[in-house]
This record gives structure tokens, sequence and C-alpha cells, in this order.
């Protein structure tokens, strides 16, 4: 996607070095970084420079291919399998993580520069898997449709395109002027920072929400379908995705709202059974207790937004059952919950 009418991925590589769009400053700042080293990667990918389950995955191959194009040859080996865990403990729910990891370190088997040509093979995956999905998801939408999603699953939370969010980029390139009630997806804001910022590049017409706000909009009749993206697809379909996901399921399914989710097939994990068996990332208590952001004079400050004495509890997912969900638009077309087992095994190959 274009940034003041210049292209850019979120995650790319070149030669040893990593290049990522820092998502924590937006929309306030635009940055590039750039990782030289595992540790610097690893640590990007938690911090969550990188996030959203396309990005996460590609920034994780790319770490796995930088790790063995500066390993030794006396000890590759236990370098690559030592790099392959670290990167798997960043993000533990987002399943593109592990198909990344997984395709990559079959190549650095063979060679470093195998393994660097398997990343870059994977991110342009993920890049052309978008592309379809919003060539897919765009049958559903019809002109003028009010449109909610949940967090960012546009091209931030992917190399480029999005899931979520690439329907809505083809429909408003034929004309179809769609509208998206942005929620704001407290802890970090991701919809009121990221959504909302993606779609001003893209001048597709917004509203940014409270997430508590949800209900009294669909109540009343102006939202017509959700997209949201997920983390990871078990296979029967249920759905780990943004904290809050799983109760704007259940109201759509109470107000005969359409809910869809639309995520690549490398997010399904074909050796999950059920939501049951998804591992839920809990993150820090702070993002619950603190706000961040720029003041007017430009200094990145961090403010406490809550009682002093209080602690809380941050799980950073939910699990959505597949009988909320009316179907999964992938690059394959938009598919049953009863139609995924079809894809095994195309995530590795």
């Amino acid at each position: 996607m274009k940034v003041n009418g210049k292209h850019y991925r979120t995650v790319s590589m070149e030669q040893q070095t990593i290049y990522m769009i820092n998502q924590n400053l937006l929309p306030f700042k635009f940055e590039i970084v750039s990782l030289n080293s595992l540790q610097e990667s690893c640590e990007a990918i938690n911090n969550m420079i990188v996030r959203g389950a396309g990005a996460i995955g590609s920034a994780a191959g790319f770490a796995l291919a930088q790790a063995a194009l500066k390993a030794s040859k006396k000890s590759y080996l236990q370098e690559i399998e030592f790099a392959k865990k670290a990167i798997e403990n960043t993000r533990p729910t987002a399943q593109n993580l592990f198909s990344a990891t997984n395709f990559v370190f079959k190549a650095a088997l063979e060679s470093p520069e195998k393994a660097y040509h398997a990343a870059q093979n994977f991110a342009q995956r993920d890049v052309d898997a978008c592309r379809k999905i919003g060539i897919n998801g765009n049958s559903i939408i019809t002109s003028n449709m009010c449109i909610a999603t949940h967090c960012n699953a546009g091209w931030l939370a992917f190399t480029d395109y999005g899931s979520a969010l690439s329907p809505i980029y083809e429909a408003k390139n034929l004309g179809k002027k769609p509208f998206v009630y942005v929620d704001e997806t407290r802890p970090r804001g991701q919809g009121a920072r990221l959504t909302a910022w993606e779609l001003q590049q893209e001048s597709v017409p917004h509203r940014i929400i409270v997430d508590n706000a949800a209900a009294f909009f669909m109540q009343r009749g102006e939202i017509d379908m959700y997209i949201v993206g997920a983390d990871r697809i078990a296979i029967n379909g249920d759905t780990a995705n943004k904290i809050g996901t799983l109760e704007k399921a259940i109201v759509a399914y109470e107000f005969g709202i359409p809910f869809y989710v639309a995520a690549p097939i490398s997010t399904i994990d074909f050796s999950c059974k059920s939501g049951k068996e998804i591992p839920i990332e809990f993150r820090s208590e702070r993002e619950v207790l603190y706000q961040s952001g720029f003041d007017k004079e430009g200094i990145w400050r961090e403010i406490l937004i809550a009682s002093p004495n209080s602690m809380a509890i941050n799980p950073a997912f939910d699990v959505t059952p597949a009988q909320y969900i009316t179907g999964y638009i992938t690059e394959y077309g938009i598919l049953s919950a009863e139609e995924l087992t079809d894809y095994i095994g195309l995530d590795a190959n």
C-alpha cells in the first residue's frame, strides 16, 4: 500500500537486514526501523513494532533467515535451532509465525541462501494471498454497505493488502463506496490508531467507535456486515483474534448480521482440533493501566489512566466458536468451517 504516495511493505529484508514499519509510533510518526540481529528481530516481534498475523509470519521467516545467514559453519545447526525456538517464543498465539519458521527452517537445513529465498517466498505468498482475499471478499460487498471491523487486519497486519481490510479496499477501488465502523480496540488502540490511519490513507470513509458501542450500532441496523482477521484458526473453524472479537460475533449472531473471518490458509493450524487448544497470550498489565502517545510538543509520553493501586489482567486474544462465523474469506474463496479441511498441507508447500 502507499503512504503519502509511496509504496511500502510492512516488513521486508535485504541481504542480512530486516526493515519494519514501526507500528508503535503510528499514526503520529512514520518510521522504518532496521534490524541487524536475531535479538533485535525477536524484540521487534515481541514489542509489537511489527504485529498482525501475516506481518508476524513474514517477520519470523526473515528473522530465521537472518540467523542462518549470520550463523557460523561450525555450529550452524545449533544456531538455527536456537533461533527457531527464540522466534517461536515471541508471540505464542499467531499461527503464521509457526508456519513461517517451519517453512524457512526446512530450507535452512540445506543452506543459508535457501533459507533467505524461502523467507522471501513466504512473504510474497502472504502478499499474493491477501490480494486474492480482497478479490474474493469483494464479492459479498454491495454498494454503500456499512462494514464493521475489529482491531487491525489491514496491510499493516500483513506484508501488504491485509485480510479484513483487503475486500474493503477492493470494493472502494471498484466504486462501491463502503463505509467502515472502526472499533478503537483497547487496550492498545489498534483500531483507532492503525485501522483508521490506513483507511484515511486509502480515502475510505469511516468513523472510530468505542469498543462497547458496536452492539448499539448493530441494534439500530447501521452495521450490515462484520469482517475481522484471525491470528489462529483451528481445524473446526474456531478462531482466535484480538480480545473482544468473541463478543462482537455473539451480538452479530443475535441480530442476524453476517460475521466473516478473513485470513490466508497459513493462519489455519491443522494440528489444532478446536479453539480449546489455542494458546492465549497474556500481555503486560501496563497496556491496560497506561496510555501512550505524543503530546503537543512532540514528546512521547506514557500516562496512568487507572487507579494507582489497582492491578490488571490482559489477555491479548479470545476464541470465537465456529458457530458464530458466517464464512472464512481466503485466497481460495469463501469457505465454510467444514471446507477448511480440504486445504490441509497447503500452508507448508
